[in-house]
């Protein structure tokens, strides 16, 4: 019996990932929203582009946008990084694509889109639009 409950507790493990603020983010507290990842670097241009896309879209209280810096920068360093480019959605000090095995973005920007059940749906290359994402997300 203690074997089997020690089996059943194996899949239960939390998933986290620290924010750029320091404080931990539960990847299960996003179920039941869409989660955009959106990979960006301050040397992007058309990642500069679609910032004020991805800042309306997060206020969409059905998508949680979380970028993560491409450059790895990390700490206060990158808390004024976001406030210097205008980012308002969450910034994520870890990139969370290894723990979902999901392939290092060659190409910036780039935002996986990730279904309210947790899945990865799609991953996009190229600066997005509000109206391109939403008409994924709607489909």
């Amino acid at each position: 019996m203690l074997a089997a409950l020690m089996l059943a507790l194996a899949g239960c493990e939390k998933i986290e990932f620290e924010q750029a603020s320091g404080q931990t983010l539960d990847w299960d507290s996003l179920r039941g929203q869409w989660v955009l990842v959106n990979y960006w670097a301050e040397w992007c241009k058309p990642c500069l582009e679609e910032i004020p896309e991805l800042n309306v879209l997060d206020d969409n209280p059905d998508i949680t946008v979380l970028g993560v810096n491409f450059d790895g920068i990390r700490g206060p360093e990158l808390v004024n990084l976001g406030a210097k480019m205008d980012i308002r959605f969450g910034m994520l000090a870890e990139d969370p694509g290894p723990t979902f095995d999901w392939k290092l973005p060659v190409a910036l920007p780039a935002t996986f889109v990730v279904n309210p059940e947790g899945e990865l749906l799609e991953a996009r290359f190229g600066p997005q639009t509000e109206e391109d994402l939403l008409g994924l997300i709607k489909r």
